[in-house]
């Protein structure tokens, strides 16, 4: 149909993804390991300890780089990403929510390059999820 968007184009944001999944950790448990220098490197990549403090800059092994522009502790985290191919940087927020059945882990991107980048960047938390759902089902049959 003439005029339609493609799949996570929106007018105000671009190209976005939203990723989330509710998984049986206490919701304090998920924040503190997502923020930890190991759950950091999951979903951000490897590089010095970020500083979780608004206007902090940051730069990953790989060359990305980018600020933190909210932290709220045990529940918000907003930054931007840019790797050195991309023009512009992109945001990513990292949200833990309480659940009824333990926290919902959300990672929402957006001001993405395009449909391909989407598509990389929707894998990726996809595969972050899978990794902490892992980690959790590994921890509980102990």
């Amino acid at each position: 149909m003439a005029g339609t968007k493609p799949t996570g184009q929106t007018r105000d944001a671009g190209f976005q993804i939203g990723v989330r999944r509710t998984l049986p950790i206490d919701p304090a448990d998920a924040w503190r390991f997502l923020t930890s220098a190991a759950g950091v490197r999951l979903w951000l990549g490897a590089g010095p300890e970020l500083r979780f403090a608004p206007g902090a800059a940051y730069q990953r092994d790989d060359g990305a780089r980018g600020e933190v522009r909210v932290f709220r502790p045990g529940q918000h985290l907003r930054l931007t990403w840019q790797p050195p191919e991309w023009q512009h940087p992109s945001t990513i927020q990292l949200r833990v929510l309480a659940s009824r059945t333990g926290a919902t882990v959300a990672f929402h991107q957006e001001w993405l390059p395009g449909p391909a980048e989407r598509e990389q960047r929707r894998a990726h938390f996809a595969g972050v999820l899978d990794a902490i759902e892992r980690g959790v089902a590994a921890e509980l049959a102990e």
